[in-house]
Parts: C-alpha cells; structure tokens; sequence
C-alpha cells in the first residue's frame, strides 16, 4: 500500500508541472500530451506514464486508435466528488490527526489530490449512521425545537475540512432517507412507509431549517434531492413516493417554500434512485410544467444490477434526449456485500470506470460517489449494511487503504474540473472505452478504459496529427493534452 501511496505522489508532482496557461490546445497546435496510467499489473496508480510527441505520420503500426474532435461540444460538467455521510466523519475523527491530514489532502487538494469538487450529505439519518435521529422532538409541526446538534459532533466540522482543502468552495447537495417517524404513515423512519398527507408543509419547512443552520455554520448549500430512493422499503431509513406524489410535492410544497425562503437558487433533484425507471419518473416529472419549473435535473443510481447483469445505460441516453433542458446527476454508487479481503479486486475500479464514462458520454453533468471513507468492517451502519468505499481506514491497525476504486475515480476528478465540455471522442475497439473533456483553460483530457486482458499499442488522434502510446491490459489512463 505504501508503494500505491508513494506512486500517487510522483504522479501529483508531476501534474502540477503541466499546468501552463500560455499553452492552450488550439486547431492544428498539438503538441504533446502527458500520460497518467492505473493498472492492474505493474504497480501504476496514477501514476505518470511520460510525454507524448504528436506527428503527421499516418501509418504507424498499432492495435487501436482514440480520435478525439473538440469542435463537437456537449454537456457542461458540474462537479465530481462523493458522498460526506455520518459513517465517514465518525472514521474520520477515529484517526490520527496525520492521517486526518493525510486523507483530506488525496481527496480534496487540486494539486496533489484528485480533487474532488462535488459533495452529498444526508438530512435525518440514513443506513451510514450510528443510530436513527432527527432534528426535531416528537409532533413538533411548527419545527421550534429544530437544531443540529448531532452533525456538529462529527459530521459538520469533517464537511468544513473537506471545503477548506477543496479551496474554500465545494458544490454540496443535501439528501433526506426519511422523514421524523410521526410524519409518516408507519411511524417509523425505517422500512419504508409514506409521508402523511398533513405534513407536507411541515416536511418543506424542513429542508428550509436544514440549509439554513447549515450555511449559518459555514456550509453552502448548492442544492438538494427529493428523496433518496423513493421506489424502495429498505430495512433501514426509507420513505416511498409515487411519481406523482413527488411530482405533487415538488409542486405545491417544496419548490413554493424553497422560493418564498429566499432559496430559488437551490436546485431541486428529483428520483435519486436507479437508471431503470429513470425515464418513466423524468417523463412523469417534466410533463407536468408547473413542477418541471421548480426541477434543475434527474438524479439516478447504479443498482439496477445490484445482483448481477448490465448497467441501463441506455436509460440515461434516453432521458438526456427527451429532456435536453434537464440536468442528469448521478447521485450514488458503491460495492455492496464488504469483505476486507476483496478490497482490492480489480473489479470495483472497472465497474466505477465503466459507469463513469457511459454516463458522462449520455449527458450527465456531475458523478457522486457514495461513502468517501469507511472502516475495516465497511461502515459503520446502524442496520450492518456494509459496503465498500474508495478509501478504509483500518482502525485495528491505523492504516489507511486506497483501493483501486479511488484511483479510477481519480482518473477523472483530478483532470476533469467544474465548467469542462465533454467532447467528441471515438475508439476503434469495443473494448477501449472512451470520453473526452475540454477543461475552461483549454486543456483536453482523454480517458481510455482498457478492459481486454492484452496490453494495446494505440494513437491518440486530434487535429489530423496523432501520437503513439501504449495502454496496458485491465488498465485506465487520462491522456492531458496542453
């Protein structure tokens, strides 16, 4: 693990000589481009793979080609970043305030991190929590005994730290797993059970009163979601709605209170749960036009192949071209069923990778990842639905751990930054995924999934010129092209 760690910081070294304002990519000005490779043999994480010579040489002898066109111009990125929850302050202020340093500064720091920009955090409790809690005492409609108290333990000043190594701006959403219990109908936050009718305004207050003491304590709110994964009775924090009753919420209720507050600016997800029936809650949503104006986007999960099969990427596509004026949000993904012993199965990288660039490549603007750090026992969770995270921090042994998971995340986190177009890109085998962005300073960043079990020898075309490079099996590199 130490070598990963060491490995990661060459790479950061090297990623801070390349920024040069005054050498921008422009038609038919390519130059070189600087390769960064994660491998599954060899030892490479992140780790920088040397400089590119861009030539006119048309017949090289390779396996395969990238051609990238930066005219054709698609989605604005928002941000990529993963989820501060309750179980990742708590490990976090289990460590050693070193290793404090040492975990903040690989996820957030744009210079010698991956630098994440975007954030999730839960409102109430969810599964990643200690215990079940509210802001609130029992049947207090009017929300007077309203106070966070419980985040400013834990979670909020964990928030703050990941704001300041971010450098002082982090784009924050806000999630709610359920409501108090008496607000519902089974008078439990868990297993599922729906909002009561008579406390729809009461329940709208309340994201109001959680942004608020909130950003009072220094922690913008950019946005929030509905519902987090309103089809599902889960064993822990849940709440269903309907289509239409989210649609009719958002409506009458939280888009209304949200403005009135002075919150117009807040942006309002809704679904947050996965790609399969993503189009059916987009269409429901957005034909109503009294709601869709209170709507920024769609926000979806990947565990529609939670027990195997193929990811609906397709779905996503779908919604993107139906609805060009909404924004697509990918708001959760994790690996479920925690063994210590898989935590580094090459696998989890691939599955992150392959979502990433297919649901970048079919219109989304921001990707979240779930938990940012989790114990050796993959919590902790008050219901022992333990997972896998990017990073664990081993509290038996005080060893931090980096799976391969935050190494593919940082693939493109770290080269892909808030304002970046995605851009036209194409690969000659179906095994070489691809996209590509045009960062706000010019700069390209091509990333290349190899899932073959053969190293390819390839070309990176732009601007009719071309450069040669090598992509080892079961690997994934971002080429920077300046």
């Amino acid at each position: 693990m130490r070598k990963h760690i060491v490995s990661l910081a060459i790479a950061f070294i090297y990623c801070s000589l390349y920024v040069n304002a005054n050498q921008l990519t422009k038609s038919g000005e390519v130059q070189t481009a600087k390769q960064y490779t994660t491998s599954q043999t060899g030892n490479l994480r992140l780790s920088y793979r040397g400089e590119l010579q861009f030539t006119t040489d048309k017949k090289p002898d390779v396996d395969a080609s990238i051609s990238i066109n930066q005219d054709k111009k698609f989605q604005t990125i928002l941000g990529i970043g993963g989820a501060l929850t309750d179980a990742s302050a708590e490990t976090f202020f289990k460590m050693p305030v070193s290793k404090q340093n040492e975990f903040i500064k690989a996820y957030y720091n744009q210079t010698d991190g991956i630098g994440y920009t975007l954030a999730r955090t839960n409102m109430n409790s969810c599964d990643f929590s200690s215990d079940s809690y509210t802001y609130v005492s029992d049947n207090d409609v009017a929300l007077k005994s309203f106070n966070i108290s419980h985040d400013l333990k834990y979670r909020v000043p964990f928030i703050k730290k990941a704001i300041d190594a971010a450098g002082g701006k982090l784009t924050l959403y806000v999630s709610p797993w359920s409501p108090p219990a008496w607000m519902k109908d089974n008078n439990n936050m868990l297993q599922g059970g729906k909002l009561l009718p008579e406390y729809n305004q009461a329940w709208a207050n309340y994201y109001v009163r959680f942004i608020r003491e909130y950003e009072k304590n220094g922690i913008p709110v950019w946005g929030l979601s509905v519902q987090n994964e309103p089809m599902a009775k889960q064993t822990w924090e849940s709440c269903i709605f309907s289509a239409t009753e989210e649609k009719d919420f958002v409506k009458n209720y939280l888009g209304p209170t949200l403005h009135k507050s002075g919150m117009a600016d807040k942006k309002v997800i809704i679904w947050d749960h996965n790609r399969d029936l993503m189009f059916q809650r987009a269409s429901d949503a957005y034909s109503d036009k009294e709601a869709a104006k209170y709507i920024w986007g769609t926000g979806f999960h990947w565990y529609e192949n939670w027990a195997g099969g193929s990811q609906q990427f397709s779905n996503v596509q779908r919604v993107n071209e139906a609805f060009p004026d909404k924004n697509l949000i990918f708001t959760e993904g994790c690996i479920g069923d925690f063994d210590l012993a898989k935590i580094n199965d090459w696998n989890h990288g691939e599955h992150y990778g392959e979502s990433m660039i297919n649901d970048f490549n079919n219109g989304t603007v921001a990707w979240t990842d779930w938990n940012v750090l989790l114990d050796e026992q993959g919590g902790p969770n008050h219901v022992k639905n333990f997972c896998f995270a990017p990073v664990h921090y081993n509290t038996k042994t005080d060893e931090l751990i980096y799976s391969n998971e935050f190494y593919y995340i940082g693939h493109f986190s770290k080269f892909v930054k808030p304002g970046a177009r995605r851009i036209s890109v194409a690969s000659t085998k179906s095994y070489l995924l691809t996209t590509a962005f045009q960062n706000v300073d010019g700069k390209i960043a091509i990333v290349v999934m190899n899932q073959g079990d053969k190293s390819q020898s390839g070309l990176i075309w732009i601007n009719g010129k071309s450069a040669k490079t090598i992509i080892p099996e079961r690997s994934i590199s971002t080429f920077v092209i300046e």
